[in-house]
């Protein structure tokens, strides 16, 4: 079975952003014995006919996202010379759990977590630096005001352009376990931040976390 017209195909744009799930003969035939009546139709037709209602329900659903539209605008960024003290306090301005860190040229070259400053302290939780701080024998070692933030980011950054699809997104939080990620123009530079959280919640995809 063909589709000549290409009236259910997606834009070039959207086409196999989200992997379809393989179905295999055993699923397909059990599909049609629950269909009432006689079906005149291979388990490569329903195939087909399968991979044609996929594209058209996402060119339907998500065919218009884009990063741009779901990103936080008017991020203010970090900047690598800056001292890590400093770069808390712009974190616990901004709200956010992670901030992108931008060279001179505006360009996103890693992003600052709060996991970051775990790391630089030794710890893997802030309860563990809070037991930590208790103890009568602790003493905070570590210059905060001396270290700068490249020398604690994560670099690179996974970054995504303003224009990335559903497909795209998806991809790139697999590739990292934060809650945000720079949005980008083509040359690199800073346009947002764009929210795991906002992200799902705006089409309810926690199934895909």
């Amino acid at each position: 079975m063909e589709d000549p017209s290409g009236e259910n195909r997606l834009p070039d744009s959207a086409d196999d952003e989200v992997a379809e799930l393989e179905l295999t003969d055993g699923d397909i035939l059990d599909a049609m014995a629950h269909i009432p009546g006689y079906l005149d139709i291979t388990t490569e037709d329903f195939r087909t006919i399968y991979r044609l209602a996929h594209r058209h329900a996402l060119g339907r659903l998500f065919g218009n996202v884009r990063a741009a539209n779901l990103m936080r605008a008017g991020i203010k960024p970090l900047l690598p010379d800056m001292p890590l003290d400093a770069a808390a306090k712009a974190l616990v301005d901004s709200g956010f759990k992670a901030l992108p860190v931008v060279d001179a040229e505006g360009r996103a070259v890693g992003m600052l977590t709060e996991t970051d400053f775990l790391k630089r302290l030794k710890v893997d939780t802030f309860l563990e630096l809070l037991l930590n701080m208790l103890d009568a024998s602790f003493e905070f070692k570590h210059r905060c005001h001396e270290t700068p933030v490249s020398a604690a980011m994560t670099s690179p950054a996974v970054t995504v352009s303003g224009d990335a699809g559903i497909g795209e997104i998806i991809g790139a939080f697999h590739k990292h376990p934060g809650r945000g990620m720079p949005v980008v123009d083509n040359g690199g530079r800073l346009l947002g931040l764009l929210l795991r959280k906002d992200f799902f919640s705006a089409y309810h995809l926690e199934n895909l976390r």
